[in-house]
């Protein structure tokens, strides 16, 4: 007996897959991202390295980044693919377009520092600290959250009983080089509760966050392992093996959230909505 080749013609139409429909990501557009059921409007979209990314502003004004892949998005209840609009679309958009923090929030002008809330935000370092002030330091402000670094995450533990968390004084951390079954992982899992996030972004550390084109590298160097990453950077690249000197090289070079990958973006916005969550 002759074996047949498939025909998709035969298939029942009740079985044949769908295509999903592609749709511009015009600003205001509100989609619901699958993954995370972040909902929000478009607010606008980038091209990246990496892919094309979009940010969605939620009804409380906070943001966040997402990759554009294929179906990741529900509009009205349908699974759809944004791509990015038309140049018409993205222009017209742009013509009286409020100004913007380094953040890419709407910026409040006049707007004066809040007395500091109880809650806080830890970073791992002071590199940490200076970037996360540099890009998010006005959004801050206006929310009255702190930033304190750690010295390492083996004091997280400590610091957490110190600060003991509640209702009303949340705790957010960041975390460098969270990834499954890592030490730092361990760490995160032992202080986690309601009033605790700790979440983390995959890099060594956060000069990795940073685009490489907008340092001026085709890409992070790859540090043997047992070697220090930051000096092994510097040597790879032919720097003076000044690792402070290198970090404001670096720092010097990110303008505002596009010299950022989105995996970092995400990451502190979700902190800073966690800390300010039910206050006004």
């Amino acid at each position: 007996m002759r074996s047949r080749s498939y025909d998709p013609d035969l298939t029942p139409p009740w079985k044949r897959r769908r295509p999903v429909p592609e749709v511009p990501a015009d600003p205001d557009l509100v989609v619901e991202e699958i993954t995370t059921g972040f909902c929000g409007a478009v607010i606008r979209t980038e091209k990246t390295a990496e892919g094309p990314t979009v940010t969605l502003e939620d009804r409380f004004g906070k943001h966040r980044v997402f990759p554009m892949g294929p179906g990741g998005f529900l509009l009205e209840g349908r699974t759809v693919t944004l791509v990015r609009p038309s140049q018409g679309a993205a222009g017209a958009a742009s013509g009286a377009a409020p100004q913007r923090t380094a953040s890419g929030s709407i910026a409040v002008p006049g707007a004066r520092a809040r007395v500091a809330r109880a809650g806080r935000i830890y970073v791992e370092g002071r590199h940490d600290a200076e970037l996360v002030e540099k890009v998010w330091g006005d959004d801050l402000r206006v929310e009255g959250v702190v930033v304190e670094y750690l010295e390492g995450v083996d004091d997280l533990p400590a610091v957490v009983a110190d600060f003991r968390p509640g209702p009303d004084a949340r705790l957010g951390v960041l975390v460098d080089h969270l990834v499954p079954g890592s030490k730092e992982s361990r760490i995160a899992a032992e202080v986690t509760d309601e009033h605790v996030l700790v979440v983390g972004h995959p890099y060594v550390d956060v000069w990795e966050a940073v685009k490489p084109s907008s340092v001026g590298i085709a890409a992070w160097p790859r540090v043997p392992h047992g070697q220090d990453w930051k000096t092994g950077v510097c040597r790879a690249l032919g720097w003076p093996e000044n690792t402070g000197a290198a970090w404001q090289r670096i720092l010097g070079r990110v303008r505002d959230y596009r010299d950022l990958e989105p995996e970092l973006l995400g990451r502190v916005e979700q902190l800073i909505d966690h800390v300010t969550v039910g206050f006004s």
